[in-house]
């Protein structure tokens, strides 16, 4: 049996360079996307079911994505043709416009980004990057073939990076609903013993080291 080498970017790794077919044209990866954030994801065939769903369901958010200055992009193995074809097909049976690029893999790109199942033959995993203005990854995300994704948390977990890098905050869980403190972000824990003495002087918290602020 070949001897194939799963390489998955970890975060904070440089997205890796690639050069791909997309059915909106080529595109150098990540610098033709470089300064703003994108997120790419991976599905394992067109004309499946799962997928479908997949693709519908991230249209229906492309509102909030553009809105937030993030590109989205799909990818398979499949063909260009395949990728067309099965645009048309959710058009014209779903009466849904897929308006962002879909990338035509290779086996080399879809190896160069652990995307390749293995025991799956040539289907590709249903991975997710998001990708930062510096080509940094900052979230991998990797589901089963049998498990549809989550669109809002991926727009949720955009949304809450952006939002942390924006203004040096930590974001609790489920954020903006968190089941403490709501829609209010975390404030970076003192460096030192000073600080942390006044810290709930300046901040609402639970202790010095569990400080919230209304994200203004």
């Amino acid at each position: 049996m070949e001897d194939r080498q799963f390489n998955m970017p970890l975060l904070g790794d440089e997205f890796p360079e690639l050069s791909v077919e997309t059915t909106h044209g080529p595109m150098n990866l990540p610098g033709d996307l470089k300064g703003s954030w994108f997120v790419l994801f991976s599905h394992p065939a067109d004309f499946t079911p799962v997928c479908t769903t997949e693709f519908v369901g991230f249209q229906k958010r492309i509102k909030e994505f553009d809105e937030m200055g993030v590109t989205l992009l799909g990818m398979s193995v499949d063909q260009i043709f395949s990728h067309i074809k099965w645009v048309e097909w959710i058009k014209d049976n779903l009466d849904v416009e897929i308006t962002f690029p879909i990338v035509a893999a290779n086996d080399a790109i879809a190896l160069k980004l652990g995307m390749l199942h293995p025991g799956k033959g040539t289907n590709t995993v249903r991975a997710v990057f998001v990708v930062d203005p510096n080509s940094k990854v900052r979230l991998v995300l990797y589901y089963p073939q049998e498990i549809g994704r989550n669109m809002d948390e991926i727009v949720r977990a955009v949304r809450a990076m952006i939002v942390s890098d924006t203004n040096g905050v930590a974001v609790p869980a489920n954020w903006p609903e968190n089941d403490l403190i709501g829609d209010r972000v975390i404030i970076p824990p003192p460096k030192n013993m000073k600080d942390a003495a006044t810290r709930l002087e300046q901040y609402d918290g639970y202790d010095w080291w569990f400080c919230h602020k209304p994200l203004s």
